[in-house]
């Protein structure tokens, strides 16, 4: 008896050289658009330094019209790391809910605190600027009111 040989390999049909190229191509544009889901929209830094310290002197300010006291100076806000964006409407219009942990002090005091925190930002119409939003409770009962206030714009270049 003679031993049996083994049979050859099933061929797959080969691909034409372009579809290969192309579908990973295609692939790839994908995993692009998909990666850069998660940070569409995200303001630059400049925009979040400038709302957490605006949000920190609306608070400052708020508590010493309370005590009756001055506030005084800007606080310096520094290493701002975002954990999560969402969309979410603000009144009419489009908005991020952003959360995270940032850095800062007040003037004066050599302490630096690592804090938690929750913004609201609103982008103007063109992109070109931003405003912190702050919910302000409901005048109907069933829907959010909003007070806004324009962040600094900042000189391109």
């Amino acid at each position: 008896m003679l031993p049996l040989l083994p049979s050859p390999p099933a061929r797959l049909p080969s691909l034409p050289a372009p579809v290969p190229a192309l579908l990973l191509a295609g692939l790839l544009a994908v995993l692009l658009l998909l990666g850069g889901c998660g940070r569409v929209g995200q303001p630059p830094r400049s925009v979040l330094l400038d709302a957490l310290s605006l949000q920190i002197q609306l608070t400052q300010g708020a508590i010493a019209q309370a005590l009756d006291l001055q506030a005084d100076g800007m606080p310096e806000v520094s290493r701002v790391r975002v954990d999560a964006q969402d969309a979410v409407a603000i009144g009419a219009d489009r908005g991020l809910h952003l959360t995270g942990r940032f850095d800062w002090r007040l003037p004066g005091d050599a302490i630096r605190v690592d804090s938690p925190f929750e913004l609201y930002l609103q982008p103007g119409s063109r992109g070109e600027s931003w405003r912190l939003a702050r919910p302000s409770g409901s005048s109907d009962g069933s829907s959010q009111d909003w007070i806004t206030d324009p962040l600094p714009l900042r000189s391109r270049g």
